[in-house]
């Protein structure tokens, strides 16, 4: 498993995060759960090192790193988008780009066989065609292979992009999620904690899009402090990128794991919401009576 470039939700689980980083190893666990989440696959952490070699970039990515004043803020931003620009300008290799494109050609017809439906050869053409001319929207999502450590966070310092669409895209996404690896904040994030910049992989989460009317993050454990009674969620209109981003200040709901009962409810007043736009995303402006709702109702 560990030499794989990439992988459906079902072949992994807790024990890969080595190769598909903290996100892709939960949802392997949340599928082999038989919980209900959007499909897909991962690009693991193996892909990523092997485009690093590929490409002959990590003689030049260390050299731009071993000269970096970390005192001085401008000359890591510099570094870094040096560093990005490399990643992203730089081909995949063939053998990795085209097993990308095989397992996202199949992402139809495999979903549809996951979820239990027994598929003739008629309706396998049928997928393939509509492929050709409908390609699949999905979440290209960075999964980072030290996420969530006890004594380290990184979490939220790499990228993740919404409704891409078509081949040339999601490779395009996929580099530009590789090269978030070295935002200027995930190296000067790295250098102060002692972690080795080649120590830390990236996997591509490539998830089915869901066009959601209301996006929230769950948490089993209260994330700030730690405790395991609770159930914490934030939601928001719209898609969820912009909890992360933290551009719009979500729901806060805290519910008791026994008894299933809320304990805590803040509502946040919601001025904009991000959503789906033909093949984009565009941002729209919220009234102040909807704004003012509640963004999931207390039986969700």
């Amino acid at each position: 498993m560990s030499k794989k470039q990439v992988v459906w939700f079902e072949e992994i689980d807790k024990n890969d995060i080595s190769l598909v980083g903290g996100k892709g190893a939960n949802l392997g666990e949340m599928t082999g759960a038989d919980l209900p989440i959007p499909y897909g696959f991962i690009i693991t952490a193996s892909a990523y090192f092997e485009f690093i070699k590929g490409a002959n970039l990590a003689d030049k990515i260390k050299q731009t790193l071993s000269i970096i004043n970390y005192d001085n803020q401008t000359e890591i931003e510099q570094a870094s988008t040096h560093i990005r620009d490399l990643i992203i300008s730089s081909p995949i290799p063939e053998s990795i780009s085209k097993k990308i494109v095989e397992y996202y050609e199949e992402l139809n017809e495999k979903e549809a066989e996951y979820f239990g439906q027994n598929l003739s050869i008629f309706h396998h053409t049928v997928y393939k065609v509509k492929n050709l001319y409908n390609s699949p929207a999905v979440a290209v999502r960075s999964s980072a292979t030290a996420e969530d450590l006890p004594d380290a966070s990184f979490a939220g310092q790499q990228e993740s992009f919404l409704n891409v669409s078509g081949d040339i895209n999601l490779l395009h996404k996929v580099r530009e999620c590789w090269a978030s690896l070295f935002t200027t904040r995930a190296v000067y994030y790295r250098h102060t904690r002692g972690f080795g910049h080649f120590k830390v992989g990236l996997a591509v989460v490539v998830q089915r899009m869901i066009q959601s009317e209301t996006s929230g993050i769950a948490f089993s454990i209260d994330p700030v402090t730690n405790d395991k009674t609770k159930i914490v969620i934030e939601a928001v209109y719209g898609l969820g990128e912009y909890i992360v981003q933290g551009k719009i200040t979500p729901d806060h709901y805290e519910i008791d794991k026994n008894t299933f009962v809320i304990t805590k409810k803040q509502i946040a007043y919601q001025d904009l919401k991000f959503i789906r736009s033909g093949r984009g995303n565009r941002e729209i402006a919220l009234n102040k009576k909807e704004g003012s709702l509640q963004k999931i109702t207390d039986n969700q």
